[in-house]
């Protein structure tokens, strides 16, 4: 136990006798280096103390007097510094002529040079000779607040000594440096201002006590041992201010470090910030009673331990480690290190002795392949010295080596391989220049700034370099003699340009520079002909050079996430097989690649325009197997098809996420293509010729608009997956009839005979006669159908799949399933029937599937089981949710009772709010047999692997339901939380463990307060190693421990409710540690040895995911807060537009890249932290924190009447649907969360998802009640069941999911045209067109389910729309215009005049991408509805208005009518702020005029116009809203209706052409045109007339006219033909005077031109130019 006794310096000692005078100086023998260990370097101590470089302290020799002479120094009562007292060394002879030179140590800041060592200007740093020191007077060395010019002493680099105030600032900083300035008033030895701060000593009532740390439990007491808390050197306690913690400029507080010792037992020092190692060690050394100075500090992070550099500050690393880990300054970092940071780091003071444990020969198998990682070593084994000539590869990763003997390297003479990486080493070994058999060298994650001094070139067959992840920014010069380097791997660096030298070493193989910051690629590179892997992923990389075609042995190209937009020079290349070129920025992608290309991936790029060129010469096709062409913007491809007919190599080929709506039909002449993925595109249909692809094995082509599967599919005989989910399937088209060959003798069940669809098999005595089964039903095992329009009729054709493993047919419009159909698939593993209108489910035949292990039977109609669903006995999954169950569970004999299913691992019987599950003990499950004993049927006891239980709203009645643990989770909370409808559904997919928790409080923090209510959800998709502890620890502590950090907000300091989640869940974090790693003393002592473990490594390795919202619904707001880590995600749903409340923290996000690199990690090009983590932030992972820490992404979010639901999912929901299919599938079910929540997760499940699934559905629409939601239990239930023929609709398009297209409108209606700008000419030389059409379509149809529209007809690019109300016309109008500037628009389309982004005065976007203009006007049409169509038209008088008054907006402008405005103002009054008159409004009209109130309402009249082939002129308006108000400016500047089809001019425009014409006219004459207005203002000011001015000649010379009457009359009404034909008029005006004008600047040079002309044969114009240019060099 460590020693009770307080570690503050105690009163001076007595002098001691004189003959101690003869000894070394403790201070001397303090600060010099230990010699204890052999893991330190030698350090011979120069004796000539008139030449010591910077140790000498002038200070120390002199004192000045009061009579301003020099003397020895006085010591005083005060102390030097706060450790000690100079009195101890003994008396000091005092003699103004005899002066004893001073030695003060080095290494030790209390010495006097400390200060003025740290005010080192940068341009000293470097090491001089002694002689160079500049001379300066004593009065100068005397001032202490004067820098002295003094060169810097240099640490061995065993220290890896490193600089704080790194130009990067962000990188992690172990050590200091010895020239950097200490912050004003704090220096490092405690001294403040000249004056020693030493520590108080302690009082009679303190002195020999501990005082006890802050928040420390006694159970923790008892673990960790006995405590102490010491003050060293603590100077007044300031306010913290937010300094950059690498150079601090303001004085900092003292800051708690806690110190543990080897026996478990630790201390709790208070320090000031620059407090180093030295003098931490010399007062635990003094006041642990340690004669000799054999124990070093210790510091232990990422589990490895390392020796502290004397000059390294304790409170700098901590201080940087947490603010890596996610802490600020408002969370007082300067106490948060006096707690337990084990998670984090730790110190340990220790004897040294005590290093790395000494690896005896029996622990080596062989000598040959040495492995050392982690072991904490600190020298190398005195066994390995023994074998050095065996060893080939020796790894030293992850120790805190200080060096390597230069002998033991020689000795090392078959050494191949040697690893250093994670070492923290600064500098190469210097001694590793002498492996002369070297071939392989990593010194990756270290802190390497330059590799010059490592003569890494005398190393002769070194081949291979590893150096990854560290500081370089350069390579030496000498690389360029490293004639056999062939693997070079400088990713992760700090380089801004490929190093030129890398140019010279022409024998590279492999060369890997991602993540740096290189913007150009330099031409040189192609002198690496050798050169075979090039990997550039993460920088700048804007183009490469035409000359790449030179790398002629180029084989792959990783250019992923760069700014590339031409890929061309990379096509050039001879050989090259692999490229990828994700994350770009390539507009226009020509496939004109060389033969041998085998992989070309270009996702995630704005490609709008695609083409496949012939293949080289001497070949016919291209030898491509794999294409991947996702998330970029092409709508087709080549009209004949050519460019599959190039491609038949392929194998795989994914046009997921684009714009298409067909594939060709040359897709279907790729006889290799085994994978085919064309997902969330617009396909109307498959191609027919599909089943000629005889190879494929894997179709997915989900979401899109396919109607039926073409027959052909069924002649697949190699397809084993296909999804077709999300579609509009209507049909599965029967078998075609195969007739069987002569000798075939049928399927195994040849007694059974089966007929479907022309497909029949029959036995009859000893003749066989059979019909082959298409070769798809020997083949599929996996058929996913959900969200189709597919009835019962679908079982038919489905029946022959006698290899099906999985059939997904959920959500679709079975009523009901045939008795002997589901029997036949003796082979499915997986069915899911979710969301159809099933009322029964049948029981017969269920035996024969006996591999069943999921149903899937929620959201439909059964109010019973069938029992003998308990023959299906190896059932693991069971989803009954969200159905009419109510039956009597005693009838057992009839009705499934889940006693009998043993396997059960998931039941989910929420949802069922007619279930009553009654404990009696006379209903009970009969025994097995008579050992057995009989078990409750309302008990759950007997499903003992049972991990998810769903009960919400089943009415338990005294039934027990099972404890809830970290593998077992029980939901028994109402589906309504505060008064908002709430819905989970979850899935544990394939894996047995439990990997995911949720968290409901409902009235958190208060039974009585119904204001507050907290969600989360805390783990992982794919279970990891106890990931399930994990979750489930969080699940149990997060509420506590947010609690306890919101009563702990200080409202003085501004603190919010931000800090109290970000609080808790670094909180959780410390506390996640803590409980994986129990804080034993023996564990503790054990830890202190990095080659011995007391704990599960994979436990601290293992890593979760966590969201949490929290809601504050008060009278006056309704506040969210979203705190999430990792991929759980969390959307709101805003009038049907989904809005992101959190962000997932992913590696590849260049801020994320930022952080993790500032924190000493790294991103392998595979996208992961360290190359393990997918994810940069998440609970846990804490052998890579603080690069993957726990700090949250918190999101503030005012709630409205506007919010409809939140999405709260992880990465199974997210990962296959995009934020808006999710609103758009939840809004479908949006009047009951649960149907919703389960809709999500089937939905998921069926584009894939697998593992533990998890989504909420909180409606938080709810807080804001309307008259048409239920508020009671009862009226909700009735309301629900009312509802429900909502999921009956029959989907004609996947726009239906958003719900029916309304009924057309009839009588008083409001029509809506609108029509694109400039639209020919953008199909005419625009690109992007296209796909900006497909994206502009989509916008507005969008729109218009949400809102409620009809859509009319289109014609090209305009919509002919109608709405019932005015208002719900408006909010359309206003909500498109708005989400234009925000659509995902092509490049080229930004790129172009008409879609540039334009910004008002106060520079808010207003327009953005195509520029839509819109007219609307109200009134009673004919209606009529067309009989080809079948849908609604609408003619008459009111029609043409209302596209007249469209033609008069101009582009982005909404028009409309006088009676729109006299039909939606009272509205806007009636539900604006002021109120109206009271009239009671329909709830819709309501909402929408609320919207359109929040939005704002900007009308400016426009005055009366005439309209085209309209008598009567309108009076119009123009409407926007708020956000669009600047767009009022374009108006005034362009005025004249916008036509798509011409170039624009304004009647103003033409107006100031025709005052050109007449001012040209007036030259002609000799006379200037002037405007009389303009004779009229000079008249009224004749002071400015000077008198010399010749007002008379003026008055002869200039023309004053009124030029309206020389204008011809122009109308602002008048039509485009009336238009032309003045500007016809005034050109040709203008061409006459410009003639007449050059006819009189001839003036008598006619004739002479003449003659010339003839002469010459010129023209006179020519003649004319030549004479100007002669005249102009003769003036000059």
């Amino acid at each position: 136990m460590a020693s009770t006794a307080t570690l503050t310096p105690g009163p001076p000692s007595p002098p001691p006798p004189p003959k101690r005078f003869r000894k070394p100086s403790r201070l001397k023998r303090d600060g010099r280096p230990s010699t204890s260990t052999s893991a330190e370097q030698e350090f011979t101590l120069d004796t000539n103390t008139h030449n010591m470089e910077g140790i000498i302290d002038p200070r120390a020799l002199y004192t000045q007097t009061a009579d301003g002479k020099f003397g020895v120094p006085q010591w005083g009562a005060s102390r030097a510094n706060g450790f000690g007292s100079p009195e101890e060394l003994g008396p000091v002879r005092q003699s103004p002529t005899q002066m004893a030179p001073a030695f003060t140590n080095p290494f030790l800041a209390t010495s006097s040079m400390g200060a003025s060592r740290r005010h080192v200007p940068e341009s000293l740093s470097l090491s001089v000779s002694p002689k160079t020191l500049p001379s300066l007077p004593m009065e100068a060395l005397l001032d202490g607040n004067q820098a002295i010019p003094r060169p810097n002493w240099v640490a061995p680099e065993s220290w890896a000594i490193e600089r704080d105030d790194d130009k990067d600032g962000g990188y992690s900083s172990s050590d200091e440096s010895f020239s950097k300035q200490a912050p004003s008033g704090i220096e490092s030895n405690g001294i403040k201002n000249g004056k020693g701060h030493g520590a108080t000593p302690p009082s009679p009532s303190t002195k020999g006590k501990s005082r006890e740390t802050v928040n420390e439990t006694p159970a923790r007491r008892a673990l960790v041992g006995q405590k102490s808390q010491h003050s060293l050197a603590s100077p007044p306690r300031t306010p913290s201010t937010a300094a950059t913690l690498g150079a601090p400029r303001t004085p900092m507080p003292a800051h708690n470090i806690r110190v543990y010792r080897s026996d478990g037992t630790y201390h709790v020092v208070s320090c000031p910030f620059n407090t180093t190692v030295a003098d931490l060690q010399h007062v635990l050394n003094k006041k642990l009673l340690l004669t000799r100075e054999t124990h070093r500090l210790y510091l232990k992070e990422r589990g490895r331990e390392r020796n502290l550099g004397p000059q390294e500050k304790p409170a700098s690393i901590m201080r940087r480690r947490l603010e890596q880990a996610g802490y600020t300054e408002a969370d007082g970092l300067e106490t948060v290190g006096g707690e337990d940071l084990a998670f984090l780091l730790r110190f340990f003071f220790r004897n040294a002795s005590l290093g790395g444990m000494e690896e005896e020969e029996d622990s080596f198998p062989t000598f040959e392949f040495v492995d050392l990682m982690n072991r904490a070593l600190q020298t190398i084994p005195i066994v390995l010295h023994r074998h050095a000539s065996s060893i080939v590869t020796l790894n030293l990763s992850k120790n805190p080596l200080i060096e390597l003997p230069l002998d033991f390297i020689q000795s090392c003479t078959k050494l191949r391989e040697l690893r250093l990486s994670h070492v923290a080493a600064k500098r190469v070994p210097s001694s590793i220049s002498q492996i002369a058999s070297l071939h392989r060298l990593d010194i990756s994650c270290n802190r390497i700034v330059e590799l010059g001094h490592a003569q890494l070139h005398q190393i002769p067959d070194l081949r291979d370099i590893k150096v990854q992840n560290n500081r370089l920014t350069s390579l030496p010069s000498t690389f360029a003699q490293m004639k056999g380097l062939k693997f070079l791997n400088i990713s992760n660096n700090k380089f801004e340009q490929i190093p030129s030298v890398l140019f010279e070493v022409i024998s590279l193989v492999d060369l890997d520079v991602s993540f740096n910051m290189i913007s150009v690629f330099p031409v040189e590179m192609t002198r690496l002909v050798d050169l075979e892997r090039l990997i550039i992923v993460g920088n700048q990389i804007t183009s490469f050079p035409g000359e790449c075609s030179k790398l002629v042995r180029l084989r792959e190209v990783d250019c992923r996430r760069n700014a590339i937009g031409d890929l061309s020079p990379l096509f050039k290349l001879p050989v090259l097989e692999t490229l990828l070129a994700e994350q770009n920025a390539v507009h226009v992608l020509d496939l004109a690649m060389g033969h041998d290309m085998i992989s070309f991936t270009a996702s995630h790029n704005p490609i709008t325009a695609f083409k496949v060129s012939p293949p080289p010469k001497g070949y016919h096709t291209y030898s491509l197997t794999s294409l991947n062409l996702c998330y970029i913007k092409i709508s087709t491809f080549d009209e004949d098809g050519v460019a599959f007919t190039l491609l038949t190599s392929l194998t795989s080929l994914k046009l997921d996420h684009n714009k298409f709506q067909s594939l060709p039909d040359s897709i279907c002449s790729l006889p290799e293509l085994t994978y085919l993925s064309c997902t969330n595109n617009e396909l109307g249909s498959l191609p027919e010729g599909i089943g000629r692809l005889q190879k494929l094995q894997t179709l997915i082509v989900h979401n899109n608009n396919i109607k039926a599967v073409p027959q052909g599919i069924w002649l697949c005989k190699d397809l084993i997956e296909f999804n077709a989910s999300s579609n509009i399937i209507e049909v599965w088209h029967d078998p075609p009839v195969m007739p069987a060959p002569p000798d075939a003798l049928g399927f195994p069940d040849d007694e059974r005979k089966l007929s479907a669809g022309g497909v029949s098999f029959s036995s009859t005595g000893s003749s066989t006669t059979a019909q082959i089964p298409p070769p798809l039903a020997q083949s599929l095992e996996k058929l996913y159908l959900a969200d189709n329009r597919l009835t019962d009729d679908v079982f038919h054709p489905l029946v022959v799949m006698q290899s099906l493993h999985v059939l997904n047919l959920s959500f679709n419009e079975i009523h009901e399933v045939p008795p002997l159909r589901v029997q036949t698939f003796t082979r499915l593993r997986e069915l899911y029937l979710s969301g159809n209108m099933l009322t029964s489910f049948p029981g017969e035949g269920l035996y024969r599937l006996h591999k069943l292990r999921i149903l899937f039977l929620n959201a439909n109609k059964l109010q019973t089981l069938p029992a003998e669903l308990r023959k299906v006995q190896n059932l693991e999954v069971l989803d009954v949710g969200s159905n009419l169950l109510k039956y009597n569970i005693t009838n057992w004999q009839f009705d499934w009772n889940w006693n009998w299913n043993r396997e059960l691992r998931y039941l989910n019987l929420s949802g069922n709010k007619r279930l009553e599950i009654k404990a009696d003990k006379a209903n009970t499950v009969p025994p097995v047999d008579a050992l057995s004993a009989p078990v409750p049927l309302a008990e759950f006891v007997r499903l003992d692997k049972l991990r998810t239980l769903g009960l919400m709203d089943v009415t338990l009645i005294a039934a027990p339901t099972p404890d809830e643990n970290e593998s077992c989770r029980v939901r028994t909370i109402p589906s309504e939380i505060n008064g908002m409808a709430y819905g989970i559904a979850d899935s544990i997919g394939s894996v047995d463990q439990l990997s995911m928790f949720d968290l409901v409080l409902p009235q958190f923090r208060s039974r009585e307060n119904a204001n507050e209510c907290l969600f989360g959800m805390f783990g992982r998709i794919q279970p990891q190693a106890n990931s399930n502890r994990l979750a489930k620890f969080l699940h149990e502590n997060f509420s506590r421990t947010f609690i306890t950090n919101l009563k702990k907000l200080d409202p003085k300091k501004q603190e919010t409710v931000e800090d109290a989640l970000r609080r808790t869940f670094l909180t959780l974090n410390k506390m996640l540690y803590d409980f994986l790693v129990p804080p034993t003393s023996e564990s503790i002592r054990k830890m202190s040895h990095a080659s011995v473990h007391s704990f599960n490594a994979q436990d601290i390795k293992s890593g979760v995911s966590a969201a949490v919202m929290y809601i504050v619904a008060n009278e006056t707001e309704k506040l969210m807060y979203v705190a999430n880590v990792g991929d759980m995600l969390a959307v709101v749903s805003k009038r049907g537009v989904s809005h992101a409340v959190s962000r997932k923290h992913d590696p590849f996000d260049r801020n994320e890249t930022m952080r993790i690199r500032a924190a000493e990690g790294w991103v392998s090009p595979k996208g992961m932290v360290n190359d393990e983590s997918e994810l940069s932030r998440s609970f846990g992972l804490y052998h890579l924190l603080p690069a993957v820490n726990a700090s949250p992404d918190i999101r503030r979010w005012t709630l409205s009447d506007e919010d409809e639901f939140v999405i709260l999912g992880n990465s199974g929901l997210w990962d296959h649907v995009s934020p808006q299919t999710a609103v758009d599938i939840a809004r479908s079910s949006r009047d009951d969360p649960m149907i919703a929540a389960q809709k999500l997760r089937d939905f998921a499940i069926g584009y894939g998802a697998d593992g533990n699934v998890m989504i909420m559905v909180i409606a938080v629409g709810d807080l804001f009640p309307t008259k048409n939601r239920p508020t009671t239990a009862a009226d909700r239930e009735t309301f629900f069941e009312k509802r429900a023929p909502r999921r009956e609709r029959v989907f004609k398009t996947k726009l239906d999911i958003l719900g029916m297209e309304v009924p057309p409108p009839t009588g008083h209606l409001a029509l809506v045209f609108t029509d694109i700008r400039n639209s020919t000419t953008l199909w005419e030389k625009n690109l992007g067109m296209p796909v900006a059409m497909r994206v502009h379509n989509a916008l507005l149809r969008r729109q218009l389910r949400i809102i409620g529209g009809y859509e009319v007809k289109t014609e090209g690019d305009a919509f002919m729309v109608s709405f019932s109300t005015v208002s719900a016309a408006l909010l359309w109008c206003f909500t498109v215009q708005l989400e234009l500037l925000t659509s995902d628009w092509p490049l080229e389309i930004l790129e172009s005049e008409e879609g540039q982004e334009v910004y008002d005065t106060q520079g808010k976007l207003i327009a953005r991408g195509l520029s839509v203009r819109m007219g609307i006007h109200w009134g009673r049409p004919v209606c009529e509805s067309d009989p080809v169509t079948a849908r609604m038209d609408y003619f008459g008088p009111m029609v043409n208005r209302s596209a007249r008054i469209e033609g008069a907006a101009a582009g982005g402008q909404i028009m409309v009518s006088s009676d729109v405005i006299q039909e939606i103002t009272p509205l806007l009054k009636e539900t604006g702020a002021e109120g109206g008159e009271g009239r009671t409004l329909d709830p819709e009209v309501q909402r929408h005029c609320e919207a359109l109130n929040r939005m704002g309402v900007v009308i400016v009249e426009v005055g009366e116009r005439s309209l085209k082939g309209l008598e009567v002129p309108e009076i119009l308006s123009l409407v926007w809203p708020q956000d669009l108000a600047g767009r009022l400016e374009l108006a005034n500047a362009s005025s004249a209706p916008a036509q798509s089809s011409r170039v624009q001019f304004s009647v103003d425009q033409i107006k100031q052409l025709a005052m050109l014409c007449i001012r040209l006219e007036a030259l002609t004459s000799g006379r200037v045109f002037r405007d009389i207005s303009s004779q009229h203002k000079k008249s009224i000011r004749p002071q400015e007339i000077a008198p010399e001015d010749p007002v008379e000649e003026e008055h002869s010379v200039i023309l004053y006219g009124n030029p309206e009457l020389l204008m011809p009359a122009i109308q602002r009404e008048a039509s485009d033909a009336d238009l032309l034909l003045i500007i016809d008029s005034l050109s040709c005006r203008i061409e006459n005077a410009l003639a007449t004008l050059q006819q009189t600047q001839m003036g008598g040079y006619d004739h002479v031109l003449s003659a010339l002309e003839h002469a010459l044969k010129l023209d006179p114009r020519m003649l004319m130019q030549a004479l100007r240019m002669f005249g102009a060099v003769e003036a000059s």
